[in-house]
């Protein structure tokens, strides 16, 4: 038999190849970062070839590398799809699903009882700590993201349409002071999440205003926490129309509701192309997009 790579240097190279640093993927797979270095330059040796562009805070594949990640990616899937079979999960029909903090609160949990009741026979391991998409197939069957698309070598359905709403304190839509036009915003912080960093720009060209900046700009990387900051006069957190209508809350407010800005972010279910033919990953699809009228194809 030809002799192969350890299968730890194949995990390392994938997961530094799908997230673009070695930190990431090292916080992934529980490694130092050096760790995880010396195990890809270990599968480089193997090869006798570079398979990264390396940069200050980033590893890029070069052409190499991407004809590797494309020549072994099915052979992974087939690989972690036997021994799911092997371990039983399919008898079970038991889903690991990665989803959104936000996403989970308003949108998911408050209809899984339908979903319990209609499948009692279904369980669901609820996964929130990101980077969904890079651990199809390594631990998560089915992940629901937030992006502008979805690598086309996955199955994926986007879920709905948005529009971007500037959402702030009911106070700043009361009084003489009252925030009525976009200019206004020169006299207050801005609140944008990490994994929508276009929202505010998107808005203020829709807007006419290309060059308006804010007093300042505050990053956050939990909607709930954006919600929350809002409310309390923080700042105006730039989010999505189904976050400002999921949080039921009367302490916030739609500014400028005049204007409508479509996102350039969605809602999207992903999966790998095989995972989709287990039971669990379609009983669940289905229902989903049951529940979610907008959905579409990639």
């Amino acid at each position: 038999m030809r002799r192969l790579p350890p299968l730890t240097t194949v995990e390392a190279f994938v997961q530094v190849a799908r997230l673009g640093s070695v930190k990431a993927a090292a916080d992934e797979l529980a490694l130092s970062s050096p760790a995880l270095s010396r195990r890809v330059q270990a599968l480089e040796r193997f090869i006798g070839r570079q398979l990264f562009e390396r940069r200050h805070q980033s590893m890029k594949l070069n052409m190499e590398g991407e004809i590797l990640l494309s020549r072994i990616a099915p052979a992974l899937d087939a690989l972690a799809e036997a021994i799911d079979a092997t371990t039983g999960d399919n008898e079970h029909l038991r889903l690991k699903l990665s989803a959104l903090p936000l996403f989970a609160q308003q949108r998911l949990m408050p209809l899984l009882p339908e979903l319990k009741d209609k499948h009692p026979e279904l369980h669901i391991d609820i996964d929130t700590s990101g980077h969904g998409l890079s651990r199809l197939g390594e631990g998560i069957d089915v992940a629901i993201v937030l992006s502008r698309e979805i690598d086309p070598t996955l199955y994926a359905r986007r879920l709905d349409r948005n529009r971007v709403f500037a959402i702030g304190a009911r106070s700043l839509s009361e009084g003489r002071r009252a925030l009525r036009k976009p200019e206004q915003l020169r006299e207050h912080t801005v609140l944008i999440h990490r994994d929508m960093p276009e929202t505010f720009e998107t808005w203020r060209e829709a807007l006419g205003v290309p060059d308006l900046e804010p007093a300042g700009i505050n990053l956050y990387d939990s909607g709930q926490l954006m919600l929350e900051a809002a409310a309390q006069g923080l700042g105006i957190a730039f989010m999505l129309e189904s976050h400002y209508s999921g949080a039921h809350d009367k302490r916030i407010v739609q500014l400028f509701s005049a204007e409508d800005v479509d996102s350039p972010y969605n809602y999207w279910f992903a999966c790998k192309r095989l995972a989709l033919g287990r039971r669990p990953v379609r009983l669940f699809h289905d229902w989903l997009l049951d529940n979610m009228p907008e959905a579409q194809p990639a």
